[in-house]
């Protein structure tokens, strides 16, 4: 146990890793509490899990160890990876999601988020582009951790990338050129509509359409830019 975690209820829903560890996913529980939340991934007829769940409250709870394969991500994929499972840790955010009356993430479980996952970068020397959300890694299937949740505050402390500052404007000179930009960096397009609304919950979560506009075509060129800069690791 370390001074970070509250407790540990390990699952039954692991296995061995078959890439190292490169990512972490963020995901809400969408369930009633915490407890039912942590029942659940216990369950070896669930099969699913996560590394850590954090209520409301603020309790950390490590229900996988992180060197082994927690069964979080599903059926995803982020930047050549299909296997996210392997390549990331995933941490349960205790929330009632879009099901269950959508809010904003209390304050004292970001404050337990953030050292948490500050000590997985850094133990594992994850680059902020590879902090991302399910609906990131998963755009046909999942929406969470939602539009309310606070990625900018988050990229206050160094941990996530924060929405870019807009440079160049709108470079792409059709959708199809937009969408291979989207696939360059990072997204599953297979279904693009559903790739477009999770960029735009990420990165404009005022307004998530799916359409691709002037303003959602720049952000995406500026988060390409930085990167061929080398400044959004």
């Amino acid at each position: 146990m370390d001074e970070l975690v509250h407790r540990e209820v390990l699952s039954p829903n692991c296995n061995e890793r078959a890439l190292p560890i490169s990512m972490v996913v963020l995901h809400y529980t969408e369930m009633a509490s915490a407890e039912a939340a942590l029942e659940r991934m216990c369950d070896p007829a669930a099969q699913v899990s996560a590394h850590y769940l954090i209520s409301e409250a603020g309790e950390v709870t490590r229900m996988v160890p992180e060197a082994k394969r927690a069964w979080h991500a599903g059926q995803s994929y982020w930047r050549g990876h299909r296997d996210v499972n392997s390549a990331s840790i995933g941490i349960e955010l205790d929330h009632p999601g879009h099901a269950l009356g959508y809010r904003e993430f209390s304050e004292a479980q970001f404050e337990a988020l953030v050292p948490l996952l500050a000590r997985i970068v850094k133990t594992h020397d994850i680059p902020r582009a590879n902090v991302v959300g399910h609906s990131d890694v998963a755009p046909a299937r999942k929406i969470d951790p939602g539009e309310l949740f606070p990625w900018d505050h988050l990229a206050e402390y160094g941990l996530c990338l924060p929405r870019p500052r807009i440079e160049l404007g709108d470079p792409f000179d059709n959708d199809g050129a937009f969408y291979l930009a989207l696939e360059r960096f990072g997204y599953d397009i297979t279904d693009g509509h559903k790739a477009v609304e999770a960029f735009q919950r990420r990165w404009r979560p005022e307004r998530i359409n799916g359409e691709v506009d002037g303003q959602v075509r720049a952000i995406l060129f500026q988060l390409l830019l930085d990167r061929d800069r080398g400044t959004t690791r």
